[in-house]
């Protein structure tokens, strides 16, 4: 891979489920997000992007011939900022560009999954989490590669692996262990709730001392965030708390990336939060910043050519983002194979020329010095990680 810059009764289980629900789990934020720590001064952010990032709308090829007649409307109709004479990013991400004129911002463009021609986003959601070639038999969707990556890990415990939200994304839902915790939307629990389980719990030193904790924490959590920021900015604001701390692994969504129709407008919202959240945890990690790598992945790209609701369909080769003082930034990774329709796959798609399991693999080498062969058998199942480029320092 080259550098592309230049080209029923009332039971303790019950009720304890019931307050893990309506409390803990009683948050607006809609999207889950799962946090893991590990002994290591580096930290890794895995953002989720759902619904299928355009990645030729994003990073656009301005230097490929056949760019401009693939996308007449969608070119005309949104402007991009240049980055190195062959590609542009789009103008919704221009509050990046310092990142990348810091060399904090990065790309890599025609990747994917190994995932192909069905273009379902829950197989293809799956696959991106579960870093398998495939899920198709028993047990692929029973871990994620976050997870089994936490797994290797000396220490882990309980305390070691966070699921914040109402249920963990695959990414790191496994034999590791963890613990969940979602935000509450109100100061916090009552006080007849809090007496209601008390005397529940009473008569068990066991459960009456997990629900002191729990309750604990809860109110410590509700206390702390501010309920006046949008939710990808409380996300950002209580990551950044997680990894200024224990944490060291993260992983959370970002939707609304499916742009059948109306794509440029439908696309300001997604691109305004992630450009916010990245921002937002450069801010608040403030040192720390310069010791994470936060990478963006989707599930596969989009058609090479705009339809006719001025949108684009599910495709397969698409682009990942990268950000972090960590990163190698100020370039834009990957081998071009070009917007000819005899370059496309199945003559409508970007044609995929890397993996991005490869690339979140040797970023986690480098991070964590996690070895090959554990990657390629046991992180990423059946990878080879042969000629992946370095996209952290």
């Amino acid at each position: 891979m080259q550098d592309l810059s230049g080209t029923g009764g009332l039971t303790r289980r019950a009720l304890l489920r019931g307050f893990t629900g309506c409390c803990l789990a009683a948050s607006p934020l809609v999207t889950p997000i799962t946090l893991a720590s590990a002994p290591s001064d580096n930290r890794l952010v895995v953002i989720v992007l759902r619904g299928a990032m355009d990645g030729l709308d994003v990073l656009r090829p301005v230097g490929d011939p056949d760019y401009a007649a693939l996308r007449p409307k969608l070119l005309s109709a949104a402007g991009a900022q240049p980055l190195d004479g062959f590609f542009e990013l789009h103008e919704n991400f221009a509050p990046l560009m310092p990142l990348w004129e810091q060399g904090q911002l990065g790309f890599a463009h025609a990747v994917s999954t190994p995932y192909r021609d069905k273009r379902s986003h829950f197989e293809g959601q799956d696959i991106l989490e579960a870093g398998l070639p495939s899920v198709e038999g028993a047990g692929a969707r029973d871990s994620g590669w976050l997870n089994r990556l936490a797994g290797l890990m000396p220490g882990a415990s309980a305390r070691t692996a966070f699921a914040v939200g109402r249920e963990s994304d695959l990414i790191l839902r496994g034999d590791a262990p963890s613990s969940s915790w979602y935000p509450q939307p109100s100061a916090g629990l009552s006080a007849q709730a809090r007496r209601l389980a008390e005397l529940v719990f009473d008569d068990d030193p066991l459960f009456s001392a997990r629900a002191a904790q729990m309750f604990e924490l809860a109110e410590e959590e509700a206390a702390a965030a501010d309920r006046s920021q949008p939710q990808h900015l409380q996300v950002a604001d209580y990551l950044a708390q997680q990894l200024q701390a224990e944490t060291r692994l993260a992983a959370f969504s970002i939707t609304g990336w499916d742009t059948h129709g109306g794509q440029v407008g439908a696309l300001k919202k997604p691109m305004k939060e992630l450009s916010e959240t990245i921002l937002r945890l450069q801010k608040s990690l403030g040192p720390v910043w310069d010791r994470t790598a936060v990478i963006a992945m989707t599930e596969f790209g989009r058609t090479a050519r705009e339809n006719g609701t001025g949108g684009t369909d599910h495709g397969t080769g698409g682009a990942m983002l990268m950000a972090g003082g960590a990163v190698r930034g100020g370039k834009v990774f990957g081998d071009w194979p070009g917007l000819g329709e005899a370059a496309l796959y199945d003559r409508r798609d970007l044609m995929p020329t890397a993996d991005v399991r490869a690339l979140a693999a040797g970023a986690i080498r480098t991070l964590y010095g996690t070895s090959a062969g554990d990657l390629e058998s046991t992180v990423f199942p059946g990878l080879d990680m042969a000629g992946a480029p370095q996209i952290v320092l």
